[in-house]
């Protein structure tokens, strides 16, 4: 009790001790607060005392600590954390959307405290015109024929003996325009208006193919008299970026490459100004300046603010990944590609199509971003973008219109309807300004907008409306503005840029070779397969020649050594072989940032060289411990160390040849093809294939400028002139004294020793020179592809027109008549007023043909989805396995209506769309999917369901019309006869507006061909021709400008009128658009569902939700729906409310009634049956067959880079080694004749067959993205695609299976018989088929080209060394012998062999021994038989039938593609 008591007395004793006079309190952390301040200033007094150098590497950051004060330190700003430079930014910027303004201006009020000016850039140009050079209708087509016609009319072009074939195609046609500083201009226009060649041509990087006049300046300077690239920024609207760098990597390499210009000399006269007046600057806005100035920083705070502006902090330690590797969405990437830019010091942003992928809450914010760094920081923007939301189109200043490559409007946004006005036209109420400003230039959609009751309408013409343009008072202040020259001593000194690269020389290289070694890690995979291959070789190479005893007193005895040699030279050309696909793959990137002068060439390529250099001596010595002592080679340590160095120079010599290969072919089928031709080249003059002596007079240059041929003399030289090999010669033919020497001498080889270093300064000679020939080609050459549209021949596109128009009553009558029995009529299901008014504003258009299909619901019941956890997640410390991408999602999705699929990037729209698809290839599903009441099953769903996938993947060789019939051929029900097919693919080109583009080439994304746009409707086209009852739509209107979305949009509306379900995810719709839909499916991040509904009139049942949700702001008058439930439900508002929106949803009465609809939808309808089909496929598998064949054909015969480089590399090899080998078959006297013969078999066989192999990967490498779409679509069976494949390619073999024999059967001087030829010809046409065959399938078992250009060099070296050339058949250890048998190349070599030689008579000399007959020294050398010719051929056959069913197979079960 007593100890109670004391506990309780003591209690109360230090709760009184505790217990202060609130004033107390108060007064105490005052006095803290005021003694915090002393000591900063104390701080900063010393700070301003020590030397400028040290002052601006030194910050002063408050930090808060635990009870709410804060403490100051000084830190070095050089070398701040990352936690350090999280905590600046968290301080200064707590909602980045409210506070980066303030931010800003914090930074400009610093700066005009002491009046310190900033640079001011105005951009003029005047009469700008771009034409380009192109081909019109057919001829613009990439056939065979028209690319040989091609370079016919450019030879006799060059002369001067015939007029060019090409029209000239005017792009830009007499622009003229100011931007004006502390001005945002939009740039507004329809797709091949011209925007991006007037960005390009403002940017100073205009394609030099190229024809442009006029005159650009900057501030009164032209662009010759500073760096255009330097001074202002273009941002392309293309993605590229290194798959394997995080987003902060990404963005720190640019910042770090870019520099930062002048901002280190601004914030010294600033500092100096400041001290001079006795101004304290703000601690925060001061460590951020001075961390911004910082130049060559591997990791910077501009980084860090740039990320979290465009609000990439959420993704910023994702890899940005590739077609083949998960990474962050498009939206993402996008973004990405702008921060990558503004990460410089440019002051001026030409910015191309920015949003595209963006949903517009998204775009708001960042173009908001733009605009405050605009006026607060002087800067000037030229913004295009396609869909600009109303909000988004408010925050311009200026606005230019361009139509058909022509202004029409140049001037403040403010006055632009009024110029329309008094033109005669009005913008309608509830319609966005800048879609209206799009469509009122259009000849189709420009009626609509006449506002001149009084008047009839006429169309007014684009010229038209310039003229006017010219004569409104804005039109004759811009002509005015532009006669008076600009002043130019108002240009601020630092205002325009004149060095080339933002830091210096060494500090480029080390920041790429930084970079290289980061790429290097990440693709760590790669060069751990290489080693790995390397081992297994050289553990092979160990066993086959492995010899307990290597005898070496007799000339024959050299042949093992020699060919032991040999096949490690050919393992390290080979092993170099792999650079070429490695360095293509590259090139994208690398051009980008060359030309946006990141970093010079040189910079690129010597860090690619070096890094390289270990991994070499790596390989090499691998090899050589490997294989040296149990080989049994010379014992002497000192000749052990100059083989491994003659071949590390080799692999050296073999990685800057195809680098150097690679960068001037630029594409991955030229450089397999030159690549192979080069490796041919080097190694028949090598010396070993034909010896130095055999070689014809007018080659032997071709010796002594081969590579291969030093390597070749440094390795025998080291061998053979060892003291062991020191036995008298026994052979008086060959005058030397020693056995070694002998060797050499008879091989054609140096007997002196000094050659051997000779060789070696021959080979480090050589890889000097192909690095410097890489690094020029770098410097150059400029990327292969055309940016040029294909344009149509308008008479042809005319007449055919008018047939079009004549023939359409006939056209309708007779579908109408066809399809009137199977027609189903409802068409009133789902529509509603809302759609009524979104037909209005664009044209009325007529429903078309239905073909019959069965009306089905989609419901899906408490969806989730994981996938496993990422490894970049696990390293910060997340310890969850999964994570969760999807969460409790339930909906329907009813016949008839129209679904929008909404969320901000990232909330899992295209997820949960995939899962609903059953395009999911990886990850884990839980929850129930139906169809019309039965569980979906993926088979028969594929069948009925359409996908219209967000990135555009089509075959790049067929036209638009091809593609369509084509899926429509294969998914048409196949009771529907080909003229109907016909007729019903050319309603919907018509209804996606695309007759225009018919015979326009799909072309490749970024390259050639079709446009973003052109691209996205065909794609829905596509989907559209194959009648699905469902259509997914993964962002339809992306990338198109507001004409073209509302194209595709009344096509998706007229497509629902028919009674199919139709569900879209969409990122930026306007109001009209927006309004097309009939019901929403919201999403917030996270991947949670916070609204499902119905929308209503004018969206008012959306509205209506919201607002009565308390703390919910009104939405304005007029204002976008879409762009307001997304500000409302962003994740900011959701916590300045405390309020989870995916809560108050799944409390609510609508969550209620939504379940009720999915419980009543999840019951089948009385008298249904689930959905079966008689067969898998919809047609059969010959049609399917048949399909196939014709578009590869096409694809095919559209594609010379790849037919007509084989066919001419074939000619070209043919020549070569039929005057190699001229008449070498007809005069076999001596026992180095057959070897000769046996050699130029062993060759003309395997490195064109090689050749073909490599060259056809990339092109199945391609397909097979195609074929991955197609075959999730149900379109045919895998064998249907392999058979037509492999056909088509066999069609191209038999060509240059023809073209080869002959040149080769008759320049080598065979005997002409009929048997002689057919076996000859046999032989090679199998060859080419079994390498082909192979190179497809090693594409088919790996997920890249480039693993599969690996792969395929570890198995050709197999084949080289077992092919009975290096080491014949009877020499091969009884262990090894059974893989002889196996190797295709053994049986062809076998099969040449004995056809033209396996019945000669005639007696040959050997050395040192008696003459035997041809016939007998085949069989007792080579154990080559006549009489086994037919089994030969057997084998061929099957060796084929193999790789085929291998590629079939693989291309059934294998799916690389990750989703």
């Amino acid at each position: 009790m007593a100890s109670e008591l004391t506990r309780s007395s003591s209690s109360r004793q230090s709760w009184a001790g505790g217990y202060q006079d609130p004033a107390d309190v108060f007064r105490q952390t005052s006095i803290a607060a005021e003694e915090e301040d002393e000591r900063e200033r104390l701080m900063w007094a010393a700070l301003e005392k020590l030397p400028t150098y040290d002052r601006m590497r030194k910050g002063i950051i408050r930090q808060t600590v635990d009870g709410g004060g804060s403490v100051c330190s000084e830190v070095d700003i050089h070398r701040l954390r990352r936690q350090d430079r999280k905590l600046l930014l968290d301080r200064m910027f707590r909602v980045v959307e409210e506070d980066n303004e303030r931010f800003l201006k914090r930074l400009r009020d610093r700066m005009d405290r002491v009046g310190l000016e900033l640079p001011k850039i105005e951009v003029r140009y005047e009469n700008i015109s771009v034409e380009a050079e192109v081909y019109v209708g057919g001829r613009a087509l990439p056939t065979l024929w028209n690319a040989t016609l091609n370079v016919l009319e450019g030879i006799v072009g060059l002369l001067q003996l015939s007029p060019s074939k090409r029209r000239t195609k005017k792009i830009l046609n007499d622009v003229s325009g100011i931007l004006k500083p502390t001005r945002m201009t939009l740039l507004l226009g329809p797709p091949a208006s011209g925007k991006t060649t007037l960005l390009l041509a403002l940017a100073g990087k205009l394609d030099k193919n190229l024809r442009e006049s006029g005159k650009i300046m900057y501030c009164g300077h032209e662009l010759s008299e500073f760096v255009p690239q330097r001074t202002c920024a273009y941002i392309s609207q293309l993605d590229l970026h290194n798959g394997q760098m995080t987003v902060r990597e990404t963005l720190d390499f640019s910042g770090q490459c870019m520099g930062v210009g002048t901002r280190y000399e601004m914030l010294s006269e600033l500092s100096r100004r400041e001290r001079d007046a006795g101004i304290k600057p703000d601690p925060e806005i001061d460590a951020f300046m001075k961390a911004t100035a910082m130049k060559g920083q591997k990791a910077s705070v501009a980084t860090d603010y740039i990320l979290k502006v465009l609000g990439l902090d959420i993704c910023a330690d994702v890899l940005v990944g590739d077609g083949m590797r998960r990474g962050i969405s498009g939206g993402q990437k996008k973004r990405v590609t702008t921060g990558e830019m503004l990460a410089g010091p440019a002051r001026a942003l030409l910015m191309d199509e920015i949003s595209t992928g963006l949903d517009s809450s998204t775009t708001f914010q960042i173009v908001r971003f733009i605009r405050q760094m605009v006026h607060v920081m002087d800067g000037t923007v030229l913004m295009s973008l396609l869909q600009p939301a109303p909000e988004t189109f408010a925050l311009f200043d200026d606005v230019i219109l361009l139509s058909e490559g022509q202004i029409v409007y140049h001037g403040p946004r403010e006055n632009v309807l009024e110029f329309f006005e008094s033109v005669g036209f009005r913008c309608p109420e509830r319609k966005g300004v800048a879609d209206f400003l799009q469509e009122v230039t259009s000849k189709k959609d420009q009626e609509q907008y006449w506002c001149n009751k009084d008047q009839p309408y006429q169309y007014i013409s684009v010229s038209k409306f310039v003229h006017l343009f010219k004569s409104f008072h804005l039109g004759q202040q811009l002509s005015e503005d532009l006669s008076v020259p600009y002043d130019k001593s108002r240009t601020h000194p630092a205002a325009l840029t004149t060095g080339k690269y933002g830091i210096s020389s060494w500090e480029l290289l080390k920041a790429c070779l930084s970079r290289e070694w980061l790429l290097m890690k990440r693709n760590s995979f790669v060069y751990v397969f290489k080693t790995s291959q390397i081992t297994i070789l050289s553990l092979m190479a160990m066993t086959v020649f492995l010899r307990t005893k290597m005898p070496h007193q007799t000339i024959p005895d050299g042949n093992k050594f020699n060919g032991a040699l040999f096949y490690s030279l050919i393992n390290a050309m080979f092993n170099g072989m792999a650079e070429l696909s490695m360095t293509v793959y590259r090139l994208p990137v690398f051009y980008k940032q060359r030309d946006f002068l990141f970093y010079p060439p040189w910079a690129f390529g010597l860090s690619y060289w070096f890094l390289k250099v270990p991994l070499s001596l790596l390989e090499s010595g691998i090899w050589t411990i490997f294989t040296y002592y149990v080989i049994g080679f010379a014992p002497a340590v000192g000749r052990f160390f100059r083989q491994f160095l003659a071949l590390f120079l080799v692999h050296q010599m073999a990685l800057s040849l195809f680098r150097f290969i690679a960068a001037a072919a630029r594409t991955m089928v030229i450089a397999n093809t030159f690549g192979t031709f080069a490796l041919l080249i080097v190694f028949v003059l090598g010396g070993f294939v034909i010896s130095k002596d055999d070689i014809k007079p007018w080659w032997i240059w071709g010796y002594w400028s081969s590579p291969l041929m030093y390597g070749q003399n440094a390795l025998a030289i080291n061998e053979f002139l060892d003291p062991r090999w020191g036995a008298p010669n026994n052979d008086t033919n060959i005058h030397e004294a020693t056995v070694g020497t002998a060797i050499l001498k008879s091989r054609g080889m140096f007997v002196n020793g000094y050659w051997y270093w000779i060789s070696v300064g021959a080979l480090i000679g050589f890889a000097i020179l192909f690095n410097i020939l890489f690094i020029l080609s770098l410097t150059y050459l400029n990327p292969i592809g055309s940016s040029k549209d294909i344009i149509g021949d308008e008479e042809l596109e005319s007449r055919k027109k008018n047939n079009l128009l004549s023939d359409r009553s006939e056209r309708f009558e007779l579908i109408e008549h066809r399809m009137r029995s199977a027609t189903l009529d409802i068409t009133a299901a789902g529509r509603r007023n809302s759609s009524d008014n979104f037909s209005s504003s664009v044209h009325p258009i007529r429903r078309g043909m239905v073909l019959p299909f069965q009306p089905l619901s989609l419901v899906f019941s408490h969806v989730n989805y994981y996938v496993d956890m990422p490894a970049e997640m696990k390293s910060q410390g997340v310890e969850e396995d999964r994570l969760q991408l999807l969460t409790d999602i339930s909906g329907a999705f009813r016949p008839g209506v129209l679904t929008a699929l909404v969320g901000v990037s990232g909330a899992g729209k295209t997820t949960l769309m995939d899962v609903l698809a059953g395009r999911k290839t990886g990850g884990y599903i839980e929850g129930s999917i139906s169809i019309s009441g039965y569980p979906q099953k993926q088979e028969t769903f594929a069948r009925i369901s359409g996908y219209c996938e967000q990135n555009d993947i089509h075959s790049p060789h067929m036209t638009v019309y091809e593609s369509l019939i084509y899926s429509a051929w294969l998914r048409l029900a196949p009771e529907i006869d080909k003229q109907t097919r016909q007729m019903f693919v050319e309603e919907i080109m018509e209804l996606v507006e695309l007759e225009i583009l018919k015979n326009a080439l799909v072309g490749l994304p970024g390259v050639d061909g079709l446009s973003t746009e052109q691209r996205k409707r065909l794609t829905i086209a596509v989907e559209l021709v194959a009648n699905p009852s469902i259509i997914f739509m993964d962002e339809p209107t992306s990338g198109l400008d507001a004409r073209a979305a509302a194209i595709v949009m009344r096509t998706v509306r007229n497509t629902v009128d028919t009674g199919r379900t139709v569900v879209c995810t969409i990122h930026q719709p306007s109001i009209d658009i927006f309004e097309a839909f009939d019901e929403l499916l919201l999403m917030k991040r996270e991947g949670q569902v916070i609204y499902a509904g119905s929308l209503g009139r004018h969206s008012h049942k959306l509205i209506d939700y919201f607002e009565a949700i308390p703390g919910v702001p009104k939405i304005i008058e007029g204002y976008n729906p879409a762009t307001w439930m997304l500000e409302i439900s962003s994740p900011s508002v959701e916590t300045s409310m405390n309020l989870d929106f995916a809560e108050v949803y799944a409390r609510s009465p609508l969550y209620q009634k939504n379940q009720q609809l999915i419980r009543e939808l999840s019951i089948p309808a009385v008298d249904s049956k689930d959905l079966s089909f008689p067969t898998k496929y919809t047609q059969s598998f010959s049609t399917q067959c048949k399909a196939c064949f014709w578009k590869q054909y096409w694809s095919y015969w559209r594609n010379p880079q790849y037919n007509a480089t084989r066919l001419f590399m074939t000619i070209v090899i043919g020549l070569i080694f039929g005057t190699m080998f001229w008449q070498k078959g007809g005069e076999i006297s001596k026992q180095q004749d057959i070897f000769d013969i046996l050699g130029a078999i062993y060759a003309a066989i395997f490195f064109l067959g090689a050749s073909n192999a490599i060259a056809v990967q990339p092109v199945v490498g391609i397909e097979r993205t195609v074929f991955y779409r197609e075959r999730a679509a149900g379109m045919y069976s895998a064998l249907a695609y392999a058979l037509a494949q492999v056909s088509i390619e066999m069609v191209y073999i038999l060509v240059q299976g023809l073209l080869y024999s002959l040149l080769l059967f008759s320049m080598i001087g065979f005997s002409w018989q009929a048997a002689t030829f057919f076996w000859f010809f046999f032989f090679v046409f199998m060859s080419f088929a079994y390498f082909v065959l192979h190179g497809m399938m090693i594409v088919a078992l790996t997920p890249d080209h480039q693993v599969a250009s690996i792969l395929s060099s570890f198995f050709y070296t197999f084949w080289n060394l077992f092919s009975g050339f290096l080491i014949p058949r009877p020499s091969i250890p009884v262990w090894w012998r059974w893989y002889y048998w196996g190797d295709p190349v053994a049986w062809t070599i076998y099969g040449v062999v004995v056809s033209q030689l396996g019945q000669k008579e005639n007696l040959i000399d050997i050395p040192g021994e008696s003459s035997v007959t041809v016939k007998q020294f085949l069989k007792d050398n080579l154990g080559y038989e006549h009489s086994f010719l037919g089994y030969v051929a057997l084998a061929h056959l099957g060796f084929a039938l193999v790789f085929f069913l291998v590629f079939g197979y693989s291309i059934k079960c294998l799916n690389f593609q990750k989703r």
